[in-house]
């Protein structure tokens, strides 16, 4: 599903108006109307109860105003408070405005903090509130009785619908321009935003509706949004189901290098993670003297004992083994709880350097990078990097906040500059292409908050790619399977407190969800 900005939905709206044919009024006409259904849908109530509708001047109000319409004509006591003077509406707006009078709505002007003041105890009656003040071009922090009355609504706690996209929110990245209305859904129309359903914006939406008003899709096409939000279509249209004969051989060998003291149990996961994914075999190699632990563990894995150093850590030395053991692999994923010891440093770079078969690079393979990103941009074959913020936040030189700021342009930047697939981790994932394209994740929950999630996620994928899926679809989707079995654990009754070795159960079943 398209993802757009602000400058791309207004581009669509353009051409549709221009191009097309179809009145700027009529497009209107239909968000509206279908905000209104959404308003009943999510709040069935709303029959008996006060309707507010709370709107600015532009577009966004003139959208508010023909929901003030259809829920009064459907019976509903609606006032509309108007945050500036009527004479300052026009164009499409002002003709939806002119048509509430007749059916004895009334709309309240609120041009400034003393008309904001004077009217708070009347506002304070209304059951239901409608947010139509900002659309989604807004990019700077509302200031003066806007902030005032915005912060006023929310300090009702009544329930709210936001039409098209809640006042506060730049829609492009998702950051609160000072103060955002905060809804219990969210009427968006044509396209979801980015904004909607990244954080700290998606917290801001309440759940979610799009509204088709009519944006023909050859011109949505050719808008070519380069945004995209997963959906459960999207990872079905890129899996294949398996041949009634396929064999292990069929299915690929994957080669982990992972483990150090301490942290044999995220080598232990990204093996499980792979083989739980389908990964015909997966060959681990991590120092010697992890290596009868490892043994133990790992049933269905095959283990290397690598040279290491007197400290335990992997040793450069292991270079000439790895190389050998890289012949017949079709994916490396190298990193998971590895260690940042130096020599393992230089190791990890000759690896870099000479691997030509696809990378997942993760955790400390990411810290022993950061410093040489020039390394990224001349391997050899296509590399998926997992990094969480903090790890972004050193591969990058920024801060773990700028990262955080606006994680869509951090993730496709870097992507762009290094020529790999970033799939930066956290709330809303985001995974991005080397040719801009990115997609947002919108699975998992708070509980994944826990040691080890990483490092499943990074078995998911590479298994996916050791199956001969290409490296971005293998993103997208091992991203989308790591969420669902997450949520398929909270929805059992788990929200918090599961581990993510009681991941690898779901991902097999969340994986045959969407093949069938």
């Amino acid at each position: 599903m398209y993802l757009v900005t602000a400058a791309e939905m207004q581009q669509m709206d353009g051409e549709t108006i221009q191009s097309f044919g179809i009145p700027g009024r009529v497009l209107m006409e239909n968000a509206g109307r279908g905000a209104t259904r959404v308003l009943f849908e999510k709040f069935p109530a709303v029959r008996d109860k006060r309707l507010a509708v709370l709107a600015g001047r532009g577009n966004n109000g003139g959208d508010g105003f023909v929901v003030a319409r259809y829920a009064a004509q459907r019976g509903l006591r609606v006032v509309v408070y108007l945050l500036t003077r009527a004479d300052r509406v026009t164009g499409d707006a002002r003709a939806n405005l002119d048509l509430l009078p007749p059916l004895d709505v009334p709309v309240v002007e609120i041009p400034d903090a003393q008309s904001l003041a004077d009217r708070k105890t009347a506002m304070a009656h209304a059951d239901i509130w409608v947010d139509a003040v900002f659309g989604t071009g807004l990019n700077s922090d509302i200031r003066g009785h806007y902030r005032d009355a915005i912060d006023l609504v929310n300090s009702f706690r009544r329930p709210v619908l936001a039409v098209d996209i809640p006042s506060g929110i730049n829609a492009d990245n998702g950051r609160i321009c000072g103060t955002c209305l905060r809804a219990d859904a969210t009427a968006t129309f044509a396209f979801p935003k980015i904004g909607q359903v990244v954080f700290p914006g998606k917290h801001y939406t309440g759940s979610l509706e799009v509204i088709d008003i009519g944006i023909p899709p050859h011109i949505a096409d050719a808008t070519s949004p380069r945004q995209r939000l997963t959906t459960p279509a999207t990872v079905t249209r890129g899996l294949v189901r398996r041949a009634p004969d396929a064999h292990k051989g069929d299915t690929g060998h994957l080669l982990v290098i992972a483990g150090s003291t301490g942290k044999t149990g995220a080598a232990v996961m990204t093996c499980e993670a792979a083989m739980r994914t389908g990964a015909g075999l997966v060959s681990l190699g991590a120092p010697a003297g992890l290596n009868t632990v490892l043994e133990t563990m790992l049933v269905e894995v095959m283990t290397t004992p690598l040279s290491e150093t007197e400290t335990g850590a992997l040793s450069q030395k292991a270079g000439n083994q790895i190389e050998g053991l890289l012949q017949g692999k079709r994916c490396l994923a190298i990193g998971p709880g590895l260690g940042t010891d130096a020599d393992t440093g230089r190791l990890v770079h000759r690896l870099l350097a000479g691997c030509d078969i696809p990378l997942v690079i993760d955790a400390d393979g990411l810290n022993l990078v950061a410093g040489r990103t020039g390394l990224l941009e001349k391997l050899k074959a296509p590399a998926v990097l997992t990094p969480h913020p903090g790890e972004m936040a050193r591969l990058t030189g920024m801060s773990t906040a700028d990262v955080q700021r606006d994680r869509v342009a951090c993730a496709r930047n870097f992507a762009a500059a290094t020529g790999t697939i970033v799939v930066l981790k956290g709330a809303a994932t985001v995974i991005a292409a080397p040719g801009g394209k990115v997609h947002v994740n919108p699975t998992g929950n708070p509980g994944m908050a826990s040691g080890g999630m990483g490092d499943v996620l990074t078995g998911i994928i590479a298994g996916l790619i050791t199956q001969g899926y290409a490296p971005e679809m293998s993103a997208v989707a091992g991203v989308y399977l790591h969420g669902a079995a997450a949520d398929a654990l909270a929805a059992s009754g788990t929200p918090v407190g599961y581990l993510a070795s009681e991941l690898l159960d779901q991902v097999p079943e969340q994986l045959g969800r969407l093949l069938k």
